[in-house]
């Protein structure tokens, strides 16, 4: 079961961002799994994980935000490398006990 917010800046009535945010089951690091995908040909092209605030950000920017772990340190795809990544579409992949993930629907240039 997914939660799609397809269209930047449009208020479907339905649910807002902040709610949806607050909806997310982060594990004990307060973190949520994020894959990314080419919005155009599907093709899965990372995983990596994001907070509450970097999720908001990339909601807000529609510039992907993740958190790295490695670096203890937020890391906006394409800072040090030429793949950027350009939020386009998402979902909330609501699982049971193992929590939630986030599918990001991106354009990677």
């Amino acid at each position: 079961m997914g939660r799609n917010h397809s269209e930047p800046g449009k208020d479907d009535g339905v649910v807002d961002q902040a709610s949806l945010v607050q909806r997310v089951l982060y594990n004990a690091q307060s973190l949520v799994m994020a894959i990314s995908q080419q919005h155009d040909t599907g093709e899965v092209l990372m995983m990596a994980w994001m907070n509450a605030h970097l999720l908001t950000e990339t909601l807000t920017t529609r510039r992907v935000c993740y958190w790295s772990r490695s670096r203890q340190a937020l890391w906006r795809k394409g800072e040090t490398s030429d793949h950027h990544q350009r939020l386009v579409d998402w979902r909330l992949e609501i699982g049971d006990c193992d929590g939630n993930t986030i599918i990001l629907l991106v354009g990677q240039t």
